[in-house]
């Protein structure tokens, strides 16, 4: 952000509030256009990344109290640009002051209440030189597939990507192997130019080096000049026990390279878990549905459970379990970000049998008449009749 921004922008209008908005409205405001601006939710389109970039800088500036009354004076101070009477008073915004006040006596520098607003925004002082500043690189986003075991217990993945980087053959320089950029002579560095406005100078990016601060005199053949190109590398990451199915994780600093020294972006994985063929998930318990027979249902039996590890476990079927019950194996699910772990909810499916020899069928039958009593139906059909 330059000087000239600073006066000539208008962060109300950008943020479509009045200037005398409370910070609540300011803040609503930014939150509904950063939804819609947002890179995220306008993948490739650069008119819709610009525009988020002006929102945010207009609310870097008007969420601070500190900030927007500094930016809020100096847009009154030179609200239509420094007008010259033809006199050692100038008039500005309706009202006459001495520049010799503002920006302090010949011998003071420019050094004054100019410098002290314009500082408070942008971080230095009037006068003063801004050097190019480092840039974080940009978020990466990517994503994995894991088997519903390893999104249980967690595992380490090889990630594939490509993405604009540091160009490998310039080292990022910008130059042609075996020559190096030079300072450039116009901003000595500093990646800053300045334009005098009969009075005072606005900053901008040098127009020589383009903010950079150096120059290229033989460019790279790879990335033209810019230090920047497409690259793939391999990274590994680390996927925490218990990651849901669509989850997104994120992993700080994995994402492109800063430049100028800038650090780098973070990288999110959005995970994708395949099904199992014999457990389910919910929240974090595990799910299995296991089948008993109607003799063990009936007369209650010991029976073994299967789970997630391989190791089998024994638990007990009470006499008369109907079907579709639901047990509880505590201990046996998805570990929680606590340390703690859910339980393995097993539901009873009871299996009647489709074939009978004549031995089983007669025994069935004397049983039917053994525990011979009220339609258990009869209740159900009264309700329904009313």
């Amino acid at each position: 952000m330059s000087t000239k921004d600073f006066l000539e922008k208008d962060y109300y209008k950008t943020l479509g509030v009045a200037k005398g908005a409370s910070a609540d409205e300011i803040k609503k405001s930014y939150r509904k256009l950063a939804r819609k601006y947002h890179p995220d939710a306008n993948e490739g389109d650069a008119k819709a990344e610009e525009r988020f970039k002006e929102i945010s800088e207009a609310y870097n500036v008007l969420s601070d109290e500190k900030r927007r009354k500094e930016y809020d004076e100096a847009r009154t101070l030179f609200g239509h640009g420094p007008r010259m009477p033809g006199s050692a008073g100038t008039t500005t915004g309706g009202y006459n002051f001495d520049l010799g006040d503002l920006f302090g006596s010949s011998s003071g520098g420019a050094g004054g209440r100019l410098g002290d607003l314009l500082g408070g925004v942008f971080g230095s002082r009037g006068g003063g030189t801004q050097t190019a500043r480092p840039r974080r690189g940009q978020d990466v986003e990517t994503e994995t597939s894991l088997p519903f075991s390893d999104a249980i217990e967690g595992t380490t993945v090889s990630l594939r990507l490509t993405g604009e980087g540091a160009c490998k053959d310039c080292m990022g320089t910008g130059a042609k192997a075996g020559t190096v950029p030079r300072v450039c002579p116009t901003c000595e560095g500093t990646g800053q130019g300045s334009r005098n406005l009969g009075g005072f100078a606005l900053s901008e990016p040098c127009k020589t080096c383009r903010g950079r601060g150096l120059v290229v005199d033989d460019p790279c053949p790879t990335c033209s000049g810019s230090g920047r190109a497409m690259s793939t590398r391999t990274i590994q990451a680390r996927i925490p026990a218990g990651v849901a199915d669509g989850q997104r994780i994120k992993l700080a600093g994995k994402g492109a390279s800063g430049e100028r020294g800038g650090p780098n972006g973070d990288l999110y994985v959005r995970v994708h878990v395949d099904k199992h063929p014999v457990f389910g998930r919910q929240a974090h318990n595990l799910t299995v549905t296991v089948p008993v027979t109607f003799a063990e249902a009936a007369l209650g039996a010991e029976i073994k459970v299967p789970t997630l590890n391989g190791m089998p476990v024994s638990i007990r079927i009470d006499k008369g379990t109907s079907n579709g019950r639901t047990l509880r194996v505590r201990g046996k699910g998805v570990r929680r970000k606590d340390g703690t772990v859910g339980d393995l909810l097993v539901t009873v499916n009871v299996q009647v049998p489709t074939e009978l020899n004549d031995k089983a069928k007669s025994a069935l039958e004397d049983f039917r008449d053994a525990t011979a009593g009220p339609d258990p139906r009869a209740e159900l059909l009264r309700q329904a009749n009313g």
